[in-house]
């Protein structure tokens, strides 16, 4: 039987996880105000930054004693920054459940080579947070960008806690809700939910990790990148705009316009609700459906950004090239680009649907999956 293939087309058919989707109002002439050609220390460029910050501050809801910096080398920047300038003072506990968390283990136990506490979960589950210790300084990544698996809340973690929690936030901010109270150090950055251009990294710190990094000093030198203090004292111009290194001034006018957009929609209320929209209609998809399923097992777990998908059909026998062949065809028809899994995850699709994507461009696009899954399994029929 021959197979139809969809007569809709997504508008923008751009699902990747990062770099994601700009903004669906971008153009390149939002970009015109841009401090080109000066210098981020002169008052227009230090205006910007701080603009940047207050803003983010603004739509995230971070309290008004809490720092926020932009910092170098993404979210990867800020996450290594927290945690070569903190940990070391007192037991520190690693939690992973993905391919990043997994990054942050190996950098802590190999290369600080620290005795760290190691608590992982295999890709689809997440580790029972209620037997952390939150006494011991932990390290953990909110939203696991590879697997589309999320915490689901912060209940768990004391308020008490004598330990600080470093958070990578990457693909939760400005979709998730954030429990600040809960949070010491949380990182994000800024290609992933506001759909921003890469290689710039935020650090949120708390009162309690300001203290810390006031009163600790790390037993390994630390690059200039990283270094937080001066005389035992924070820093205070890296929080103000002050940047450690030179930013791009035009990366920094898309983050503006990225930032102005989602206060125009309704802000973090807005976004939220636009990427909760986006990956229910993938899981109402999934649930219609007996050969594809969501990655994340607890539905209570699954992510409303990274939505990560494994097909479950017993006719496929080889899973990692049968979602190849998946992704290759969407991306061949051009109503889907850069949805592979991630390489270290399990075999499947992950389909970004972080609030810059339109419900009505996922929704286009899930007919064509329909048609590549049913093309893609009479291939397999007719090559047996």
């Amino acid at each position: 039987m021959a197979l139809t293939a969809p007569a809709t087309r997504p508008m923008n058919a751009r699902f990747s996880s990062g770099p994601c989707a700009k903004p669906p109002t971008f153009t390149l002439d939002t970009l015109a105000d841009a401090a080109l050609g000066r210098s981020h220390r002169a008052s227009v460029g230090k205006a910007k930054l701080k603009a940047a910050i207050d803003l983010t501050r603004e739509i995230l809801g971070v309290p008004a004693d809490y720092r926020i910096g932009i910092v170098p080398a993404s979210d990867t920047g800020a996450v290594e920054m927290a945690m070569w300038s903190m940990l070391g003072a007192r037991p520190c506990t690693m939690i992973a459940w993905e391919s990043f968390g997994s990054e942050w283990v190996s950098d802590v136990v190999k290369q600080l080579k620290l005795d760290a506490t190691v608590l992982k979960a295999d890709y689809g589950r997440i580790v029972d947070f209620g037997s952390v210790d939150f006494d011991t300084d932990v390290v953990f990544t909110w939203n696991g960008t590879t697997s589309g698996v999320r915490l689901p809340n912060g209940d768990a973690i004391p308020a008490d806690r004598q330990g600080l929690t470093i958070c990578d936030a990457t693909s939760a901010a400005f979709a998730q809700d954030l429990p600040w109270d809960k949070l010491d150090v949380t990182t994000f950055s800024w290609q992933k939910v506001m759909g921003g251009e890469a290689a710039h990294g935020m650090l949120i710190l708390s009162p309690r990790a300001v203290a810390r990094l006031e009163s600790y000093t790390p037993a390994w030198p630390l690059p200039k990148i990283f270094r937080l203090t001066k005389g035992g004292k924070l820093i205070e111009g890296i929080f103000a705009g002050e940047t450690i290194n030179t930013p791009s001034m035009l990366a920094v006018e898309d983050y503006l316009v990225a930032l102005a957009w989602g206060k125009s929609i309704g802000g973090l209320a807005g976004l939220m609700a636009r990427a909760d929209a986006n990956a229910k209609a993938i899981f109402d998809f999934c649930d219609a459906r007996d050969w594809i399923d969501n990655l994340a097992e607890d539905p209570a777990t699954r992510s409303n950004t990274s939505v990560c998908l494994k097909f479950t059909d017993p006719r496929i026998t080889d899973g990692a090239a049968f979602a190849k062949a998946i992704a290759k065809r969407l991306e061949g028809e051009g109503v889907a680009l850069d949805i592979g899994a991630y390489r270290d995850a399990p075999p499947g699709l992950r389909i970004w649907c972080g609030a810059t994507v339109e419900t009505a461009d996922i929704a286009a696009m899930l007919p064509w999956l329909d048609w590549a899954f049913q093309t893609e399994i009479a291939a397999l029929a007719k090559a047996a």
